[in-house]
């Protein structure tokens, strides 16, 4: 079992686009491995691309229980400090919504009931009593990627999680049950600003500056190692939609690029202990994915896979649009790229 959480603190960087790519390529390229797809997003974006039509995920979130991820929390609040055997009740297969996708990818749909049962989840984990009430709850996904990983049986798994930005008590569940964290960014300022913070929600470090260490020493990063809750490994990180021109990519996007490299390979010095690939400098093992729009609009609207897009003209939504070869070709190898980092 493998279990990636698609995280940045700031959003807008393409997670869930690249989660559906993940998990669509993986489990058409792998149908031997159950792919299972967890939205831990309240606007469930990743949910509404794999069932195409929203009131599928309506018709979810209407069900006793909801075949939700909200659902799964609602039965953990009700008995905190037992886990469920039985999660069928939770998972969906988006196939039987969207024709497009492979019968070994499923679904734990996300739900925007989960940022209103934030609270009570954060209250159930400040609990005197167990004496591990923190730990047991931050706990709850990973225990549902258990439960799945039965599910399966002798089938291989792997896991894709999608995280909200925001470091809320329901990305911190996605992110302590998974073993790699992939971190997609754009080429700007503040996706450095944001990774810096990954680094520093995660795992306490400041990248020097004294106040941030200072506040991050003392959050969730000490009590996860206080508490000895394993923390994920960075794993992946894709610089996405590069804008090109003449095939290359334009000079102000390399300039910020440049940037966030000379940060990451920065932080590599000094913890090289927090990353999967402890010997390789982040900026070697640097994803980057060139902006192409139409493919992208297409592919999140109808649920239509990558590997199932053709170069040539197409009807959407009434006009004509054009996918072209050669920049479709450049975008399936890029993101072919990254699935096999997997």
């Amino acid at each position: 079992m493998t279990a990636y959480a698609f995280w940045n603190n700031k959003g807008g960087v393409g997670k869930s686009f690249l989660g559906f790519v993940a998990a669509t390529e993986y489990a058409h390229a792998h149908p031997e491995t159950d792919v299972y797809v967890i939205d831990l997003c309240p606007q469930a974006n990743i949910s509404e691309t794999l069932l195409v039509k929203s009131d599928a995920l309506h018709k979810l979130i209407q069900e006793t229980p909801r075949r939700t991820v909200a659902g799964y929390l609602e039965a953990r609040l009700n008995s905190p400090f037992r886990s469920i055997k039985d999660v069928s009740p939770y998972v969906c297969r988006p196939r039987d919504y969207n024709s497009n996708l492979p019968a070994n990818l499923l679904l734990v749909c996300g739900d925007n009931l989960l940022e209103i049962l934030s609270e009570a989840i954060r209250q159930t984990s400040q609990l005197a009593i167990p004496v591990d009430a923190w730990k047991q709850v931050l706990s709850w996904i990973q225990d549902l990627t258990m439960a799945l990983r039965k599910r399966s049986g002798d089938r291989d798994t792997l896991f894709i999680l999608d995280c909200n930005p925001s470091f809320a008590i329901y990305t911190q569940l996605a992110l302590v049950a998974a073993e790699n964290v992939v971190v997609p960014f754009t080429a700007d300022d503040s996706s450095r600003r944001a990774v810096e913070n990954v680094v520093a929600l995660l795992y306490g470090h400041g990248m020097g500056d004294p106040v941030i260490e200072t506040y991050a020493r003392i959050s969730f990063a000490k009590r996860s190692k206080d508490e000895e809750i394993v923390m994920p490994k960075l794993h992946t990180f894709v610089s996405n939609r590069i804008t090109l021109y003449e095939g290359k990519a334009s000079r102000a996007f390399e300039a910020m690029n440049e940037s966030i490299k000379k940060t990451l390979d920065a932080l590599h010095e000094k913890h090289r202990q927090i990353y999967t690939a402890p010997k390789e400098k982040p900026s070697e093992r640097l994803i980057e994915i060139p902006d192409y729009h139409s493919a992208c609009v297409i592919m999140t609207t109808e649920g239509k896979p990558l590997y199932k897009l053709k170069p040539g003209p197409s009807i959407f939504r009434g006009k004509q649009v054009q996918i072209n070869s050669v920049p479709l070709e450049r975008y399936r190898t890029a993101l072919a790229k990254f699935v096999d980092c997997l």
